[in-house]
């Protein structure tokens, strides 16, 4: 490690004053005390640095020594990263001692390991910062992709030949630099990118309320707020199983140890729909949970958002799942008031808006210096507290993601399940991806969208006359509406994450079981044209819409449009 460069003056908790610091930088990273606790250095004043530290500073005291790096906090990067289980610092946990004593330093990626990497270049080429160099296959679901690191290009003197290779042996010499498996990467620092592009394709999630009514694009960015008790875990939980990702980097920022727990179990026994097998050979899981060092859940994200934008310079489609980005806020006031800055909204730092800003905006859809079109898209659950919507970090979220899936509360005491609300919720990739759909294929999905918002916004208007004066005193046109915002709701919009067939619903069926609910309330329309009163509408059986959601497979269309054709053959008996 580095050389002395100070001592500690003052401990208050995590936050340390250290003396004799005068050729340190901003955020290099130091070893505190005896124990050797990693910290970052977040303040300078003439030679005195203040240091948060990573660690439990219990038992540290002033006059123990202070050790620079040199730079600032690195993420490891190099096969051995999915599948794996890692704390906020990506220190491998997976595999750790049960309990790791204080200053541990267990290394990210394991060195024994031997992988196997078969070259796609020869010996002479000319290369560019960010080439591949060849592949490993990590898991059976992500070949990893040996890149040349940015900022290193020139002709590619010696390949190593097909074979197995520990992370730290050379594979490659370029431009008289010596290459590993193995990178290194400030994690407050984006990795370069050739270029930024517009939205394209959806980021298909499973989850039919998301997908049908405010989709994301690859590369955007969501917040999902929401009470305490209103299933963000849970929803995205179902997301980061179910999405249609290469790569799931799912940052437990915060929240409770036995919800971490949970997703790792389920994780290792579901089977990825797309490729057959476990869920955890596509995942990194950076822990970070409520009972771990606070000060390290502040770096959390930007661990998982460089792990996401590893994986993504190799060509992969990467989500970053943060759990929560409230409690990671909380983390930023703790250090705000400990160094004396002034505060602002509840207490929260003044740079809170730009940080929640610089998180968001490392999301992206781009072309890689390897010339591929990948994506990270990053979602974040945002906690207020006592379910206040615009108090700082939900405030501040809203203005700078694409979309926000907020949760309400009355729906999930109702057992709506996600709870989604179509009042609060919106959608700013929309009109983009309504092109895209248009361009392959499903010209009718931006008027199915609008049909349906359009159709709950009517029912929500209506129901709440209907408290005042009664459903049955509404006019017959206004009852079909009623009636049909509530098919709409169970028979598409609820879905049920403990179901094998409704856990998730692939585009097509959601297109059908949409399609369905609007065809019945055009036949409905057509009926009271006719004459038929709503009555006999609404005594119509209709149990069987809700219940093909369920019974049905998640890509069974057939059974969908059998439901719709009996049911539509039933109707038209009224007449």
């Amino acid at each position: 490690m580095g050389v002395t460069a100070g001592t500690v003056v003052r401990v208050n908790g995590p936050v340390v004053d250290v003396a004799g610091m005068d050729s340190v930088a901003m955020l290099e990273l130091v070893e505190v005390g005896e124990a050797r606790l990693p910290g970052e250095i977040i303040a300078l004043e003439r030679g005195t640095a203040t240091v948060q530290v990573y660690e439990y500073t219990g038992g540290l005291r002033p006059g123990e020594p202070v050790e620079a790096s040199g730079g600032p906090l690195m993420a490891e990067l190099g096969p051995g990263l999915v599948g794996g289980v890692f704390d906020g610092m990506l220190r491998r946990l997976a595999g750790a001692p049960e309990f790791l004593e204080v200053g541990a330093r267990p290394a990210t990626l394991d060195r024994s390991l031997r992988w196997r990497f078969v070259p796609v270049v020869v010996e002479g080429e000319d290369l560019e910062a960010g080439a591949v160099l060849g592949s490993v296959p990590e898991t059976p679901t992500v070949e990893h992709r040996a890149l040349v690191p940015p900022r290193i290009a020139g002709r590619l003197e010696w390949i190593a030949p097909e074979g197995e290779y520990t992370v730290e042996e050379p594979i490659a010499r370029v431009a008289g630099r010596e290459l590993t498996l193995l990178q290194r990467w400030p994690v407050r620092r984006p990795r370069p990118v050739r270029a930024r592009l517009h939205a394209g394709a959806p980021l298909v999630t499973g989850q039919r309320v998301l997908d049908l009514l405010y989709p994301l694009a690859r590369g955007s960015t969501a917040a999902v707020p929401g009470g305490f008790g209103t299933g963000k875990t849970v929803l995205l939980q179902q997301i980061a199983k179910w999405c249609d990702a290469d790569v799931i980097v799912y940052v437990g920022c915060g929240e409770r140890g036995n919800e971490l727990a949970d997703v790792l179990q389920e994780l290792s026994e579901l089977e990825d729909a797309r490729t057959g097998r476990r869920l955890l050979d596509r995942t990194v899981l950076v822990a970070n949970t409520s009972n771990m060092p606070v000060l390290a859940r502040e770096a959390s994200i930007y661990t998982g958002v460089t792990v996401a934008e590893y994986f993504r310079d190799q060509g992969h489609e990467t989500v970053v799942i943060a759990d929560s980005t409230s409690r990671w806020a909380e983390a930023l006031r703790e250090v705000a008031s400990r160094t004396g800055q002034l505060p602002a909204e509840e207490g929260y730092p003044p740079g809170l808006a730009s940080a929640l800003a610089a998180f968001y905006e490392r999301a992206g859809r781009v072309r890689t210096l390897a010339g591929a079109e990948a994506s990270v898209s990053v979602l974040g659950a945002v906690s207020p507290p006592g379910g206040d919507m615009v108090e700082p970090v939900a405030a501040h979220t809203r203005r700078f993601v694409r979309a926000v899936w907020s949760l309400d509360r009355d729906l999930a005491y109702a057992r709506h399940h996600p709870a989604v609300s179509w009042r609060d919720s919106f959608c700013r990739d929309a009109d983009a991806l309504a092109g895209w759909h248009s361009l392959h294929g499903d010209w009718n999905w931006g008027e199915r969208r609008v049909r349906a918002l359009s159709l709950l916004a009517e029912a929500d208007r209506i129901e709440a006359i209907a408290q005042l004066i009664g459903a049955g005193s509404l006019p017959d046109v206004e009852r079909i509406v009623l009636l049909s915002g509530r098919l709409l709701r169970e028979a598409v919009l609820q879905q049920s994450a403990l179901s094998a067939n409704d856990a998730h619903c692939e585009p097509s069926k959601q297109a059908a079981l949409l399609d369905m609910v609007l065809a019945l309330h055009d036949c409905f329309r057509r009926l009271l044209d006719q004459g038929v009163p709503a009555t006999r509408i609404e005594e119509t059986d209709l149990a069987e819409a809700t219940r093909v959601r369920d019974e049905a497979g998640p890509g069974d269309v057939e059974a969908v449009e059998a439901v719709r054709g009996r049911l539509l053959a039933t109707l038209g008996g009224l007449l």
